[in-house]
């Protein structure tokens, strides 16, 4: 990990930017780096659940578990890529973050980035692809295309937690099975 990952860490750790997310969290979720540098591959998620903010870990919890399970089925494992999230903090009752909280997290996802140096980057869900993109969009548009946004190579798709929430049958579990699918392609 470079040397810069931990002072990064302590600096994100410490952030009261957003007063509201501040005061209700337990813990700044700063992401599980990648083992390595330059990374493989990065997923992006939206921001910390009620698990992964009593944990202090991203992805925890039953959206977590979905996640382990298809890089599994993808031929991957969860040490071998890094996860974090577009804001660090977790909102409270699991809304989505507002535009002012992305703004202000922005530069420590850009800066975790830059030091991770991923090969390939998968966007869970619209807020982590809107992030991406510059723009809002649908995962009907985005999904299926390798998007070069700047020195990145990124592919879009739903969160996993969408995928619960439909169910097993549901589009998206089987969209989320074929972009990591296709994201384990990429990287070959």
């Amino acid at each position: 990990m470079p040397s810069q990952w931990p002072a990064l860490v302590r600096e994100i750790s410490t952030c009261h930017a957003c007063e509201e997310l501040a005061a209700t969290r337990q813990k700044v979720v700063v992401g599980d780096p990648a083992p390595a540098v330059p990374a493989r591959l990065v997923f992006v998620g939206e921001a910390p659940g009620a698990q992964e903010d009593a944990a202090g870990r991203p992805f925890v919890g039953k959206a977590g578990q979905l996640l382990d399970q298809l890089l599994a089925d993808a031929g991957m494992s969860r040490a071998e890529v890094g996860v974090l999230n577009v804001i660090k903090c977790r909102p409270p009752n699991n809304r989505r973050p507002t535009p002012a909280e992305v703004a202000q997290c922005r530069p420590y996802l850009q800066r975790q980035l830059a030091l991770l140096q991923p090969r390939l980057i998968v966007a869970l869900g619209l807020t982590a692809v809107a992030w991406f993109l510059g723009r809002r969009t649908t995962l009907a548009e985005a999904r299926g295309i390798v998007h070069r946004i700047g020195d990145y190579k990124v592919i879009a798709t739903y969160h996993p937690s969408a995928a619960i929430r439909f169910g097993p049958a549901g589009a998206p579990m089987a969209a989320l099975r074929d972009d990591l699918a296709f994201a384990a392609r990429e990287l070959v």
